[in-house]
């Protein structure tokens, strides 16, 4: 086993109001929080909220990092390798690295909650591509080229297709 060692040694701040927001005034709103390369690799946080039953991340998997949910208000759903999990209001859910994985607001719930994700990997271009491709900038297939590079993998999943119905 080895031990990660972060590369950074100044503090790091971010003001609320200095956060940059994805798709707001949407269903699903991304506030990027901090990037790995402020942690020096540490970690890559956002807050994610999710309006009312809204489907937040489709199954994926990333193959260096596990992905910590704390679920801040609401109720979402996780999908965590075949187990699809409920989380509320002051719950954690953490996915190991290689396990796929997906959330979404619960049915008729809204769902607010902190991610996490450590090593950290650089996800802030990879929600404004996300961003792009909702605007119709570029095709959503465009993703398959960059998923090495944001060590997110697509996948499927029927336990979720179930749970999601």
């Amino acid at each position: 086993m080895s031990l990660f060692i972060p590369d950074f040694d100044e503090t790091v701040v971010v003001r609320a109001a200095d956060a940059e927001m994805i798709g707001a005034g949407g269903p699903v709103t991304n506030q990027l929080l901090v990037d790995s390369p402020a942690t020096g690799g540490a970690l890559s946080s956002m807050r994610v909220t999710l309006g009312k039953g809204a489907n937040g991340a489709r199954p994926h998997h990333h193959g260096k990092s596990a992905e910590m949910f704390y679920v801040l208000d609401g109720t979402a759903q996780l999908l965590s390798g075949d187990q699809v999990v409920t989380a509320e209001r002051g719950d954690v859910v953490v996915v190991p690295p290689g396990t796929q994985h997906a959330f979404a607001a619960a049915p008729g719930e809204i769902a607010d909650m902190l991610v996490i994700i450590t090593p950290g990997v650089e996800r802030f271009e990879y929600f404004r591509h996300l961003e792009r491709i909702r605007y119709g900038k570029v095709p959503p297939e465009s993703l398959l080229e960059v998923q090495e590079l944001y060590d997110s993998y697509f996948g499927t999943s029927a336990a979720w297709d179930a749970a999601r119905g």
